[in-house]
């Protein structure tokens, strides 16, 4: 697979780049775009169980906050770089902005391997990690939120060392939470459903009955899980392939989402179970299937591969799934593609929501963040899918011109540029 010619946020500007080009933009509003505004680089000194100390290093990058105060992930992953924060940092940007939402964007990293740490040292790490940055962040300045290898849990406890040093209960300032501490109703699925939304839509546009679809997932975690389930539930849909890190199950006759996922609890992978055959990540990619969807990692479709899958419709429920030269060969193909910056935003709208809730401290139902969530998630969809058929671009680029446009007009009525 050609991966190389991009590392992450070089893809980034690069899609940045193509946007400029559409709206023709002056070069001084484009550096201030191309870069983010604020980085901050940390080390950590942990205490471990066996009694040493070990250093981690992190990072928050705040990437534009024209719109209203910085909001995006925290990641723990052994392979994390600046790079790839600069990109999902500037991804968020965007996103928020496409959503309507009064937020900016941002995201956070740690390099380490949780899966070979304790409960007891990962709860010190994140403790730590809002030591070192918490000058930083606040509900009206910069609100992180859960990633790969975070959760509920971890926001818990970040939540809980930002109000002791505050000396006073910010809920507000992580969202992602659970419940009883501030969390929002339906965040956990709302990934997840915020693309099957979206799904709803362009099947609907291209006249394509979704009870009689076929699904294949690449990447079995949170999001991808979700998107299973639902789109059965919802829509009737049947999933017949999934993969994770570790390897790929194929069954043309469907799969049982729920069981897959008992089946991984059990083993740690997908690998394995009962009445599947195992596939490769790319042949899953190549599966003829009437629905991709990406929840893994970034960059899983690409040149080397793009001319070989068959699917109708891609969903990017992952971040910076696609990369540019691949984008090419999916338009040229006629695949339709619901890029990232839309079908992947129900998680940060929900989050939005439940930084709502939380500064009017009264809590909706799941009913009433369902209902809000879809019908953000299709004005989204249509505006992009409506901007594309009128410039005569693919759907990411017409993601691209909505929302950097709307953080343009918010520097400029700012008096920035």
């Amino acid at each position: 697979m050609e991966k190389t010619k991009y590392n992450l946020f070089s893809m980034a500007q690069e899609q940045l780049n193509e946007c400029a080009k559409i709206l023709n933009l002056d070069k001084s509003v484009y550096d201030v775009l191309a870069f983010p505004m604020r980085e901050i680089h940390i080390s950590l000194p942990v205490k471990m169980d066996d009694g040493t100390v070990k250093v981690f290093h992190g990072y928050r990058v705040q990437y534009n906050n024209a719109l209203g105060p910085t909001k995006g992930g925290i990641r723990f992953h052994p392979k994390e770089t600046i790079d790839t924060i600069r990109a999902l940092a500037s991804w968020m940007t965007w996103k928020c902005s496409l959503m309507g939402l009064p937020l900016g964007g941002a995201k956070g990293g740690i390099i380490c391997n949780p899966k070979k740490m304790s409960d007891g040292e990962i709860e010190r790490l994140s403790r730590t990690y809002v030591d070192m940055i918490y000058k930083y962040i606040g509900p009206e300045e910069d609100v992180p939120a859960p990633d790969v290898y975070t959760n509920p849990r971890i926001m818990a406890w970040m939540m809980d060392e930002y109000s002791k040093i505050a000396q006073k209960n910010q809920f507000g300032t992580f969202t992602g939470k659970p419940i009883v501490i501030g969390g929002s109703a339906g965040r956990e699925q709302a990934t997840a459903k915020g693309g099957l939304y979206t799904l709803k839509e362009a099947a609907s546009e291209f006249g394509i009955d979704l009870s009689r679809t076929t699904i294949a997932i690449q990447g079995y975690g949170n999001a991808g899980y979700y998107a299973g389930v639902l789109a059965k539930e919802m829509f009737g849909c049947k999933v017949v392939a999934v993969s994770d890190s570790k390897g790929a199950i194929f069954n043309k006759d469907g799969i049982g989402c729920e069981k897959v996922n008992q089946h991984k609890k059990k083993t740690g992978s997908v690998k394995g179970f009962p009445g599947t055959k195992e596939i490769t990540q790319e042949e899953l990619l190549s599966l003829d299937v009437d629905i991709l969807i990406l929840a893994a990692l970034e960059m899983a479709v690409n040149k080397e591969n793009a001319s070989s899958v068959k699917a109708k419709i891609i969903m990017e429920l992952a971040n910076g799934p696609t990369t540019p030269d691949a984008d090419k060969i999916l338009y040229e193909k006629g695949i339709h593609v619901i890029p990232d910056l839309v079908c992947s935003a129900g998680g940060v709208t929900v989050s939005y929501f439940e930084m709502v809730q939380n500064f009017m401290m009264f809590y909706w139902s799941e009913k009433e963040v369902d209902d809000r969530l879809s019908e953000k998630m299709k004005n989204a969809y249509h505006n992009v899918l409506d901007t594309s058929k009128r410039l005569k671009i693919n759907m990411r680029q017409a993601a691209y011109v909505i929302a950097v446009q709307r953080v343009i007009e918010a520097m400029k009525l700012r008096g920035w540029v």
